[in-house]
């Protein structure tokens, strides 16, 4: 039988059963194992916590992940049913299949299956469990791993405590909103009851002005953080947090005052920010740095791949230590949004074209000031970029010969996909440039944009305004 025909019998069957919450219960210890994991996806979409939960307490298999599963409403709810589901401690759990499930994963991920194929040599494998925890399943897995093999035999505390501990991988936001403080207060209630049984790990950590739920921070490891976005916050809380992300991958700071760079607190900053040696990605956002940039260049390890400092206030001095650095050449992905460099000079950002012209992959340089003249003399260095798919040039004033040589010149970049370019400067009024738009000659630009793609075969080349 067709298996699109299958797998729809079986979601009719499947909702049909979970219509009757009752037997659905009854019926979990005589399920076999094999149905679980399409009864889960379907009793997730339809939000039935009862069977969510029950079917957690009696999962089969070593991992349960959300994958790309989505909930309609109700998320908070549902996430709490399935944590509630979770055997704390396992002697409770009284069902005849055994406790198998070490991982519970509710973080939302496209290409992460609901539960992993089992690699054995002699215990089951997840390629989503935490790895840098001493607490995490992995590791004390590998120890018990390690002590059958020396016949040391299961009477140690760390074997003993491998087969005592549970994984709850989670994203965790720290906002003002009600139903998120609630969630996270009975997560932390969660974490605290188990008494160490479970480890509670956190890989992206979003904070919006150290909310009222900041003493979750107090339970979380926070060596397993590999994410971290702050918004609002002061540079003494950052320093607080640093120092026990070692791992981090990718940094995200907006709207972080500081009194001085000389001060004690920036100092401290960049001493830790130097000790994170993992570190791929750098975002900061109204975070001035003017004529100070070379300061934070020569702490970040130089395999970063992408740096963006919107709003930072940069100097073309700053550009020109930004080209000198050894993370130049190693740039997929450079934001310099809203900074006007270039009303002082081209140069030092043509110097800097040339060293990313190697690896970048997307290039903003949104709001920069950027003229005719300087986009004509950059054009060459820019046709250099072989790797470039994204190029976003908005609000900076260029007239449409301009932007029609630009086109012409940019057809030779094979990997280039979508390209945000400016309302021209005739398509507004003089007195009031960016805020008098005359629609009418903007659609025709647009049109002759399209038609001039079309003539060069280049349709395949997203060009659009942020107007569009």
């Amino acid at each position: 039988m067709d298996q699109k025909i299958t797998a729809t019998l079986f979601e009719l069957a499947a909702k049909s059963l979970l219509s009757s919450e009752p037997i659905v219960m009854h019926a979990l210890e005589k399920i076999p194992g094999g149905l679980f994991v399409p009864l889960f996806s379907t009793a997730f979409l339809g939000g039935h916590k009862k069977i969510l939960k029950a079917m957690v307490r009696v999962w089969p298999f070593h991992c349960l992940h959300l994958g790309s599963l989505k909930a309609q409403e109700s998320y908070y709810d549902i996430l709490e049913a399935m944590i509630d589901g979770l055997p704390i401690p396992p002697a409770q759990n009284s069902s005849s299949r055994g406790h198998k499930l070490r991982i519970l994963d509710l973080r939302h991920r496209s290409n992460c299956k609901i539960t992993c194929s089992h690699v054995r040599i002699t215990f089951p494998f997840c390629l989503q469990s935490c790895k840098y925890s001493r607490h995490a399943v992995r590791n004390l897995e590998n120890t018990q791993h390690r002590a059958r093999c020396l016949e040391i035999g299961n009477s140690g505390s760390e074997v003993e405590s491998a087969q005592e501990t549970m994984e709850l991988l989670v994203n965790i936001s720290l906002s003002n909103t009600l139903r998120a403080q609630q969630f996270l207060t009975f997560l932390c209630n969660k974490v605290e009851q188990s008494s160490g049984f479970l480890h509670l790990c956190c890989r992206d950590l979003r904070i919006n002005r150290m909310s009222t739920n900041r003493h979750i921070l107090q339970i979380l490891d926070l060596g397993c953080i590999n994410h971290l976005e702050m918004d609002q916050a002061y540079l003494n809380e950052i320093i607080t947090l640093f120092a026990g992300m070692i791992h981090l991958h990718s940094l995200s700071l907006s709207n972080i005052p500081f009194r001085s760079y000389k001060g004690r607190n920036f100092r401290f900053f960049l001493i830790l920010l130097g000790q994170l040696e993992n570190l791929q990605e750098l975002r900061l956002s109204f975070f001035y740095l003017r004529d100070q940039l070379h300061k934070l260049l020569r702490v970040l390890p130089p395999h970063m791949d992408t740096l963006c400092l919107p709003f930072c206030g940069l100097s073309i001095r700053d550009v020109s230590f930004l080209s000198q650095s050894s993370q130049a050449t190693q740039l997929r992905v450079l934001n310099l949004n809203n900074n006007n460099f270039f009303s002082e000079a081209y140069e030092p950002f043509q110097v800097l074209l040339e060293k990313v012209s190697g690896t970048i992959q997307r290039l903003e340089i949104n709001n920069c000031m950027m003229t005719d003249s300087t986009l004509l003399a950059i054009i060459p260095t820019l046709n250099r970029c072989v790797h470039l798919r994204v190029f976003n040039f908005a609000f900076n004033p260029i007239t449409m010969p301009v932007l029609k040589s630009l086109l012409q010149r940019l057809t030779s970049l094979p990997r280039l996909r979508h390209v945000i370019y400016p309302v021209p400067v005739h398509c507004y009024q003089e007195q009031n440039f960016y805020h008098s738009l005359n629609r009418q000659k903007l659609a025709e630009v647009q049109a002759q944009v399209k038609a001039m793609l079309h003539m060069l075969h280049q349709d395949h080349v997203q060009w659009a305004t942020y107007s569009d």
